[in-house]
């Protein structure tokens, strides 16, 4: 089995300026990292020409699919039967990005298959991850 799943999505950026248009994303989920997924969408959908990258929680995605979701810089919520909404804030400003709700199943489900919901402890590498801050620091 795969330790890293890494899913195309089409994804929708919603903007007022000059308009929304329709973005490929990637969603990307590592064993090595079992809470976390990250949305990378390309430079073309950026303002500065670069790259972006969030990481979030596994289950806010899975929980904003049902529910809204989300305390801090990200927010998750469904929109209609067919679509998520997920919205990114940072210093710059905020993103809204709608997903279809099966491309998030189907990337979700590949993740479970890799780390089952509520085994994610078990992948952990606690002491790998303390020597790593210890030589950071």
């Amino acid at each position: 089995m795969p330790d890293i799943i890494d899913h195309a999505v089409q994804a929708g950026l919603i903007a007022t300026e000059p308009q929304s248009r329709a973005v490929l994303a990637r969603l990307r989920y590592k064993s090595s990292d079992p809470f976390a997924v990250q949305a990378i969408f390309p430079a073309s959908a950026a303002l500065d020409g670069t790259e972006v990258r969030w990481t979030f929680g596994r289950e806010l995605l899975a929980e904003g699919m049902r529910e809204p979701a989300g305390d801090g810089d990200v927010h998750a919520w469904p929109c209609g039967p067919r679509h998520t909404m997920l919205e990114f804030h940072a210093s710059e400003g905020m993103a809204m990005v709608r997903f279809v709700s099966a491309d998030l199943r189907r990337f979700l489900s590949s993740t479970y298959l890799v780390v089952p919901r509520g085994s994610e402890t078990r992948h952990l590498d606690v002491d790998a991850d303390l020597a790593a801050l210890l030589r950071e620091a």
